[in-house]
């Protein structure tokens, strides 16, 4: 999968910040609206330190951002975007808003507004409190922010076995977006209501990110960009939703489990089996439909309606 090379990137779509000096681990607690979940992210509450402990949730109110506006300098097209994750990020982001800009109206009355999306090296300030690289991308309700520290695409491939592959690492940044289309429809509370087992709304709610994340990949190569005769995307090809499923794959919670070293225990679980989760993605991609996503209402998590 590639970008379409004259693509022009939005300088003042990204923000980047952080940095190895700042901060603890991610907060609970506080923020805006006074959330009692404020962080749901692609691998929260997995252990990606090795320490075996989680990634660990501590103390921390939100004091302010520590981003500095602006995209980074040398991202101005698709070319770049081909070439260098960050800029990958920052326009796997812009086709996010073309498609959930069009598609949440049409098919739920409400108005998208896009997320704010940060790029941080080690640890950022966020109104979610302070976060390190170890949670892993997240999404902060508090502050209706996407946060991304990049190297951890590359420990997706080397310590959890995912494809390197484009699509693989866009399918995380369309998952993170995904969780800020349940923040604008009021559904990511249920992550907290119901926060572990094989049925929680937690799994729900990841399951159904991963849903929206393959609505985007079913229109990303069709719909224009915005004063474009081209979509974003070049056609996506098997092996570009084989990445993507690659992905979903490495970070289902029997897979973590096992790979830690532990018994696969769904009493534990709070995104999902790997089969569940591409299974979601593929709903979404084949159908790019919204009701199809709907996991809150689904009977049997491993058979979902899209697929059917």
């Amino acid at each position: 999968m590639t970008f379409n090379e004259g693509m022009q990137i939005d300088p003042g779509r990204a923000s980047s910040g952080g940095g190895p000096g700042m901060g603890g681990k991610l907060a609970v607690g506080g923020g805006a609206g006074g959330l009692i979940l404020l962080v749901v992210g692609l691998l929260f509450g997995v252990d990606l330190t090795g320490t075996g402990t989680g990634t660990g949730v501590s103390g921390g109110q939100y004091q302010g951002g520590d981003a500095t506006a602006g995209t980074p300098e040398h991202c101005k097209t698709g070319a770049d975007a081909n070439k260098y994750v960050d800029c990958r990020v920052v326009l796997t982001a812009q086709s996010l808003d073309a498609v959930w800009g069009a598609e949440l109206p049409k098919q739920t009355g409400q108005r998208y507004v896009r997320p704010e999306l940060v790029l941080f090296t080690g640890a950022v300030n966020t109104g979610c409190g302070n976060a390190t690289s170890d949670v892993g991308p997240f999404y902060c309700p508090a502050d209706r922010t996407a946060y991304f520290d990049t190297s951890f695409f590359q420990e997706l491939v080397d310590r959890f076995g995912a494809s390197a592959g484009p699509l693989a690492q866009e399918y995380v940044v369309a998952h993170e977006v995904g969780h800020h289309i349940q923040n604008q429809l009021g559904d990511i509370g249920r992550a907290q209501q119901d926060p572990r087992g094989p049925e929680s709304g937690a799994v729900r709610t990841e399951l159904q990110a991963d849903c929206y994340a393959g609505m985007w990949a079913h229109f990303a190569d069709k719909q224009n960009a915005p004063g474009s005769t081209q979509p974003f995307l070049k056609p996506l090809s098997d092996n570009d939703i084989r990445d993507a499923l690659s992905a979903a794959n490495a970070v289902g919670d029997d897979r973590i489990q096992r790979a830690a070293g532990r018994g696969v225990n769904p009493e534990s679980w709070t995104h999902g089996s790997s089969d569940q989760r591409q299974k979601w993605f593929l709903a979404g991609y084949r159908s790019g439909s919204v009701q199809s996503c709907d996991t809150y209402s689904a009977t049997d998590l491993n058979n979902p309606p899209g697929l059917r």
